[in-house]
């Protein structure tokens, strides 16, 4: 059965927020054995992709008190389970200890109109920026007592000071009920600058008045989960590990992305949309750099892909940006057919 809504606006997703601190005793195993450990993780994390959406990020250098996170989207609170229960069973499970863990929902803004896309927000896409910060949020019991307009205004300014940061990108997900917080915020974007900028504005806005509780902050880093893995030994344990293994793997059949049309698709934890220039595959990062549009829902020309959002322009083959704002190249996957299925392997930029 699943978690998801029943009430007619669409299936909810869970998400999971899982910090994880490695024992120092880790750190004194041979280097085998370290390896030996992180494959199997690696392995179990990997096993789960066709139900769990995974991304990976490294805490070390940003906290003390936390190494790892993986942040997990899936639609079943059962599959978050067995993925943490594969977790312990694995060789490292013994040196993970777990000091935050964040459970939550979507679902739809009651502050925004339900034309907004902002409203709509039951599917979580990450994008391809290069750092995440996590908290968990907590507001006085003062707010829910407020009139809905009085709150409305309020959330007003709160959104409008949010959207003159188009590189920050937030995910709101909702605890009430499932967790100890009311919220997890966890917020995408190439610019701490930008982030820091943001919240110092948020702290003048009068909805911060009603704030009773929004720590602890993570600053994470984005990483795929054998470069994260890698950091939790030190420097130089990265020059030893084995490079990301050529892998290949079935997204879609060939029949389900006819000529003229895209898709969105999961590889290894990444957000991947996969076009069809007449015949030919090409397959970018999902998410516009500039302000995380969603690239899948543009518009086709030339071989190139214009963002829905704010009208950057893409070379499909090459990632290249053709007109701004965005300023930085897509991340760039290999595609190939076998038979009818459609088969992604890593990225090559």
């Amino acid at each position: 059965m699943s978690n998801g809504s029943s009430d007619g606006k669409g299936r909810r997703q869970v998400v999971r927020f899982s910090f994880y601190r490695v024992d120092p005793a880790w750190r004194a195993l041979t280097a085998e054995d370290r390896e030996s450990s992180k494959r199997a993780l690696g392995d179990v994390v990997h096993a789960f992709s066709d139900r769990v959406q995974v991304r990976s990020y490294s805490l070390v250098g940003t906290r003390g008190d936390a190494d790892l996170l993986l942040w997990q989207i899936c639609d079943r609170l059962e599959d978050i389970q067995q993925l943490a229960s594969f977790i312990n069973g694995t060789p490292m499970g013994p040196y993970l200890t777990m000091p935050y863990s964040y459970v939550a929902m979507t679902r739809p803004s009651v502050y925004v109109s339900q034309d907004d896309a902002w409203a709509k927000r039951l599917e979580l896409h990450p994008g391809d920026s290069k750092y995440l910060f996590v908290y968990p949020f907590v507001k006085t019991r003062d707010w829910y007592q407020l009139p809905l307009d009085q709150r409305q205004t309020m959330m007003d300014e709160h959104i409008r000071i949010g959207r003159k940061y188009p590189s920050v990108k937030l995910n709101t997900t909702y605890s009430f009920g499932l967790d100890d917080q009311e919220f997890v915020v966890s917020f995408e974007t190439d610019e701490p600058a930008d982030f820091l900028d943001l919240v110092m504005e948020l702290r003048e806005a009068r909805t911060s008045l009603y704030t009773l509780r929004d720590t602890p902050i993570f600053s994470c880093i984005a990483m795929g989960l054998e470069e994260a893995l890698d950091t939790l030994a030190g420097a130089g344990e990265s020059g030893s590990a084995p490079v990301a293994k050529a892998t290949w793997q079935k997204v879609a059949d060939a029949s389900d992305i006819p000529p003229g049309s895209s898709r969105v698709v999961y590889y290894r934890g990444d957000q991947v949309a996969i076009f069809n220039v007449g015949g030919q595959l090409h397959a970018v990062s999902n998410r516009c750099p500039h302000a995380n549009g969603s690239l899948s829902e543009g518009v086709m020309e030339d071989g190139s892909v214009v963002c829905p959002s704010h009208g950057s322009r893409f070379d499909l083959a090459t990632g290249q940006p053709l007109e701004g704002p965005a300023a930085r190249p897509l991340r760039i996957y290999s595609v190939r057919l076998e038979q009818n299925g459609v088969l992604l392997g890593p990225s090559t930029g």
